[in-house]
């Protein structure tokens, strides 16, 4: 097996495992419970393992469009905020955050 063929194998084998962009994108259908998720629900792994999904920075969120996003609804989450943060629409999740920490 060539080396081309090699790294080949390696990214079908990784795309196996993450959905890409894509697919949330034409799959997705908007449900509003999300939004409250993205602005209470903590990022399960990685960097930002417990920082809210609302506060992911933009470049983290830009990687998993790039490179794929989890299955499942933390995929599908992480595809709707950036998207959000894509187009500049942070603003709003306030009130969302706001609603959230009077309940705390």
């Amino acid at each position: 097996m060539t080396h081309g063929m090699r790294a080949m194998a390696t990214c079908a084998d990784a795309s196996a495992s993450m959905v890409t962009y894509d697919r949330y994108a034409r799959s997705a259908s908007m449900n509003p419970e999300d939004l409250q998720k993205l602005a209470t629900r903590q990022m399960p792994f990685g960097k930002y393992a417990g920082r809210l999904i609302a506060d992911l920075p933009g470049p983290y969120l830009a990687w998993f469009a790039r490179e794929g996003f989890p299955q499942g609804e933390i995929g599908r989450l992480l595809a709707l905020m950036h998207e959000i943060d894509h187009n500049g629409l942070n603003a709003l999740l306030e009130p969302l955050r706001a609603s959230s920490r009077r309940h705390e």
